[in-house]
């Protein structure tokens, strides 16, 4: 599905919607530029799901935890990290076992790590300065 938004409550909003789709275990991968909307996005679906602590970018902690009534939700940010094994050493294998929702920023750096069910949403620059365009989709294998 594709969503055009226009401002930041145009992003959450297509988010309490996506968040409204989740079960325990669901990996998430945020694809888009720098600034495109994919922490925006995080923030308005731990608050649809009911995680009181505020989100930031987990760029320099790369993994933020948020829990929320019946899920964990984990904010992952591997674009410092280098390959399947540096995601390994931040607990990847723990957290899917544990049930929590991953929300992945820069899932390329996890490889063949990422589950055949993970879920995508792609952020674009719209034709607006504030505009972006959000594409939320199933996929085989999202990097």
């Amino acid at each position: 599905m594709k969503f055009i938004t226009h401002d930041e409550q145009g992003t959450w909003d297509v988010a309490k919607q996506f968040a409204a789709t989740l079960k325990q275990g669901d990996v998430v991968c945020l694809e888009g530029d720098l600034g495109a909307g994919k922490t925006t996005f995080t923030q308005g679906l731990c608050a649809a799901l009911g995680a009181k602590r505020a989100v930031t970018s987990p760029t320099f902690c790369i993994v933020s935890e948020h829990p929320a009534p019946g899920f964990l939700v984990v904010h992952m940010d591997l674009y410092r990290l280098h390959d399947e094994d540096d995601v390994l050493q931040i607990g990847w294998e723990d957290y899917l076992a544990r049930g929590a929702v991953l929300v992945v920023e820069w899932p390329d750096r996890a490889g063949t790590l990422i589950p055949a069910n993970a879920k995508r949403v792609h952020f674009a620059y719209g034709t607006e300065e504030s505009s972006r365009t959000i594409d939320i989709s199933d996929i085989t294998h999202c990097v």
